[in-house]
């Protein structure tokens, strides 16, 4: 198949850091390529694919400090992608809704992926408005405030299997903490979590601009105590040993979270990982063998106690058997080529 991928402009195709839907439709566009598809990623000219890059920023914007507003480099994205739509079997948008206008009148060969939460109210009347757009949710919590929009399947995030290496012996003697620094997903209750228990915590994450003010006034004071190490970002190369060397990984989210990739790297690693039970959650770990799905901090403290029970082996052994890239574009696949059926004899997905 002919398939443009059109990604974010925040964040290079990898990340050279954080960044989550960059890095999924990374992992997505070099199986794709792998498995012999001619893909064209839109994204930052400082991306690495295997794909056809076409350039629509200098490098990620997020990165860039002239850049002061990124709708502009959107806008002259997708004008590019139109001038070439004629070329491909399927246009997959990353972008949330800006697309929707422009492309209305092809909806037949555009599939988009929601990468975000959906539990906005003015999403609805958009999705009203929009109803033929296809959709993509990455789990099946994120469509419950929006059940009026066109979702035409769930496919959850895979990654490579080779990508993080498992560690069956951990002998870091801390519980991690991976991500983002904001107010949703809570490092403060991390950090009071591993207080109770004893055990020192490593926070590695960024810190947006939008979430200064929290880190400044919330956070940052209580790295003064004592237990508590910030590293900052870390990229791939640094995950493996960070997660691996972890006895488990805290993730005491305070939000509808629509997948939580942190969760699969650490099964990657065969890392147990400890989550509130909000959005995908009880999705994406399965309580008791990959994890603990607990409530509160209470309930996550008496769950570390119990990480020693679960099988490194079978947490890795879920990641393989779920959540891989190869997986991941399988099922992508099967959904483009349910679309492009549907354009040819003019049915329904």
């Amino acid at each position: 198949m002919k398939i443009a991928q059109i990604a974010p402009l925040m964040e290079s195709v990898p990340p050279r850091l954080y960044g989550g839907t960059e890095r999924v439709v990374s992992y997505l566009t070099e199986e794709l390529v792998r498995q012999g598809h001619d893909v064209t990623l839109f994204a930052s000219g400082d991306s690495i694919t295997a794909a056809e890059l076409v350039s629509c920023a200098p490098q990620a914007l997020r990165l860039d400090s002239r850049v002061r507003d990124h709708i502009p480099y959107h806008m002259i994205m997708l004008d590019r992608v139109r001038q070439r739509m004629k070329e491909f079997d399927i246009l997959h948008f990353h972008i949330d809704q800006f697309q929707y206008p422009l492309f209305r009148t092809h909806a037949e060969r555009t599939v988009t992926t929601l990468h975000g939460r959906q539990d906005m109210p003015d999403l609805k009347p958009l999705y009203s408005y929009f109803g033929d757009m296809p959709l993509v949710s990455i789990s099946n919590h994120q469509r419950t405030p929006v059940p009026n929009a066109n979702f035409v399947n769930t496919i959850y995030h895979g990654m490579p299997l080779d990508l993080l290496q498992p560690n069956f012996d951990p002998r870091g003697g801390y519980i991690a903490f991976l991500g983002r620094i904001s107010s949703e997903k809570r490092p403060d209750c991390a950090i009071e979590i591993a207080r109770k228990l004893g055990i020192p915590l490593r926070i590695a994450a960024k810190v947006d601009k939008v979430d200064a003010e929290y880190f400044r006034e919330v956070i940052e004071p209580l790295l003064d105590g004592p237990g508590v190490e910030y590293i900052g970002e870390i990229n791939d190369r640094e995950k493996s040993a960070f997660l691996g060397e972890a006895l488990a990984l805290l993730c005491p989210i305070d939000w509808p979270e629509p997948f939580g990739l942190v969760m699969i790297e650490a099964m990657a690693c065969g890392t147990p990982v400890i989550a509130f039970e909000n959005g995908s959650v009880p999705e994406v770990l399965e309580d008791g063998v990959t994890g603990f799905i607990v409530q509160n901090e209470n309930q996550a403290v008496a769950a570390a106690g119990r990480i020693g029970m679960l099988d490194r082996d079978r947490i890795r052994a879920e990641f393989d058997r779920r959540f891989t890239a190869q997986h991941m574009a399988q099922n992508y696949l099967k959904l483009y080529s349910r679309l492009a059926k549907a354009r040819r004899t003019g049915t329904g997905v």
